[in-house]
């Protein structure tokens, strides 16, 4: 299983995904689901992936080999616009599931893929889209500025809560981690190293990327601390009414 999940703010875009996979309890490994893209100066893309590894590969070597041989083709360097960009990444994913459908269905296998891309061309604000299985794609909502992939209902609480196109950036950088640890907790298919990226709403194309290793103090310090609040949180509900609470003796 994967997470992955993307915001926009005012200030910019925030990525972030993990990097687990497996193929059983005794096959758990670990594989880079955030790739960054600079395919010409004047753009930056970012992509995130969940789904079948292996169409993911096939979709980034494919991506990497149009990049490389430049002529009449659409790639990431040609495209005009974020959603053009999106709807290449779609056909292209789309070609290399179906090239593949006959054999995994014979094995019961899906073949599909989910994309998050976001990023900045020159010209335009950056922007972030959801590319689904089918080809198409949609963008967040100004009600709802973020977008997830893979296992996202453990963390959907901490972004409905939280996130709005006003949150400055380190305190989004924050939240993203939050709601990765609280997914990560709730299920063992997701988990560290995580790989984010912060793409600055100022027209420069800067993009900033770390990495949260699994043993990081960060890590320990923020789970220590959510725990405390939590604890303290619940000893500061109001008791319930007895007249309210039925079935208890």
């Amino acid at each position: 299983m994967t997470y992955c999940l993307a915001l926009r703010l005012d200030e910019g875009l925030v990525f972030l995904a993990d990097t687990r996979t497996n193929a059983g309890i005794d096959n758990i490994s670990t594989y880079r689901k955030l790739h960054v893209l600079r395919p010409a100066p004047d753009r930056v893309f970012v992509v995130e992936s969940a789904g079948n590894l292996a169409t993911t590969q096939e979709v980034l070597d494919r991506i990497d080999r149009d990049l490389a041989t430049p002529g009449e083709h659409e790639s990431l360097a040609t495209v005009g616009h974020l959603f053009e960009a999106a709807l290449y990444i779609g056909r292209v994913s789309q070609l290399v599931a179906g090239n593949h459908r006959s054999g995994l269905s014979a094995s019961g296998a899906d073949g599909t893929a989910t994309f998050i891309l976001g990023g900045q061309i020159a010209g335009s604000n950056p922007d972030i889209v959801l590319v689904y299985p089918e080809g198409n794609y949609i963008r967040a909502s100004d009600d709802r500025p973020f977008l997830q992939i893979g296992e996202s209902k453990y963390g959907k609480f901490m972004l409905d809560f939280m996130v709005h196109d006003r949150v400055d950036l380190p305190t989004a950088v924050k939240i993203a981690v939050g709601s990765m640890m609280s997914t990560a907790r709730a299920n063992l298919s997701v988990g560290p190293p995580y790989d984010g990226a912060v793409l600055r709403n100022d027209g420069l194309l800067e993009l900033r990327e770390f990495r949260v290793e699994a043993d990081s103090p960060t890590i320990a310090q923020l789970e220590a601390l959510w725990a405390k609040h939590l604890h303290n949180a619940i000893a500061e509900l109001p008791h319930i009414a007895q007249d309210e609470i039925t079935g208890i003796n």
